[in-house]
């Protein structure tokens, strides 16, 4: 049994939920489907046991994720949807109720990469390169991402 099915398990989830959300907001389905990539690198890089940056990676871009969609609103929107829901009420917003979902395998992600990272390389001597070079190549992706996502907005709020 591979060590990293869990994380790849998680990764696979998230492109699902990303998909999902193409399909359901029209208007930025290349961004959700973009937001895709990362995800299948990461598979591709458990698939030629790259391990080592898979778990970084699996560290590191959930996280940026969870800090574009706390800056943009998303997850409190989220949040609300889960708390209605909670309460009894019926589903108002689908949207909210996937990015809570993704949220929820963001964090799962974090967790996983984590403790895998932990137990097979924390203390060989790698961290710093790998960090660095992972949060270089999430940053600047993310980084693409956003910009695109900005110049986006006025396109999506006049259709």
């Amino acid at each position: 049994m591979r060590p990293y099915r869990d994380i790849a398990t998680l990764a696979c989830l998230q492109v699902i939920c990303f998909l999902l959300l193409s399909h359901l907001e029209p208007d930025f389905f290349l961004l959700h489907f973009y937001q895709t990539i990362i995800y299948l690198a990461l598979l591709i890089l458990l698939f030629y046991m790259e391990d080592r940056w898979a778990y970084m990676i699996g560290i590191l871009a959930p996280t940026a994720w969870l800090l574009m969609a706390f800056a943009t609103g998303m997850l409190g929107a989220a949040a609300r949807q889960v708390l209605h829901m909670g309460q009894g009420a019926a589903l108002s917003n689908l949207v909210s109720l996937i990015a809570a979902v993704t949220a929820l395998l963001s964090v799962a992600m974090i967790a996983a990469s984590a403790r895998h990272w932990k137990r097979e390389y924390l203390g060989l001597g790698k961290s710093l390169t790998t960090f660095a070079v992972s949060f270089a190549v999430v940053a600047v992706y993310y980084a693409i991402l956003g910009a695109w996502f900005w110049h986006l907005i006025p396109v999506a709020a006049a259709n």
